[in-house]
């Protein structure tokens, strides 16, 4: 029987990183209590949470036969645009600006026709980031382009 390997090998990366953040934090840090929780309480619980999600992961696909993907380089040309966009228009288009390009550019090769639906969901993104980065969270990013 032919496993499902990508979805196996997945899992159990995830289960190892997990182990290792997990161990790591409490070999270094407090764990403390559930009413004072020290600085290695949260690693630990995320370690361990990634752990069960790699498990998750990887325990179906023992028993699954492997359905490949298919890998089309326009979507990842234009996914991997987007993050380069992010990561360089950040200080010349603010947050607000360079969340909507990168929204633009990595729905360019979605199946469905049309900008319509591309601008509303760059809006709604763009209106979501800036809740949550900069007024949520109270982000020192900037908001608005530099006009200088």
């Amino acid at each position: 029987m032919q496993r499902d390997w990508p979805d196996i090998l997945g899992g159990l990366i995830l289960t190892a990183i997990g182990v290792g953040a997990a161990l790591w934090a409490a070999l270094h840090y407090d764990i403390g209590t559930l009413r004072r929780m020290g600085p290695g309480f949260f690693p630990v619980v995320l370690g361990a949470g990634l752990f069960v999600l790699g498990l998750v992961i990887a325990l179906p696909a023992l028993g699954r036969a492997c359905t490949a993907p298919k890998v089309e380089p326009w979507t990842l040309l234009a996914v991997l645009a987007a993050i380069v966009i992010f990561a360089l228009g950040l200080s010349r288009l603010g947050l607000a600006g360079t969340t909507a390009v990168t929204v633009l550019v990595a729905t360019l090769p979605a199946p469905h026709k049309g900008w319509v639906w591309r601008v509303l969901l760059a809006a709604a993104i763009t209106v979501l980031t800036v809740l949550v980065f900069s007024i949520g969270l109270r982000m020192t990013l900037p908001l608005w382009p530099r006009l200088s």
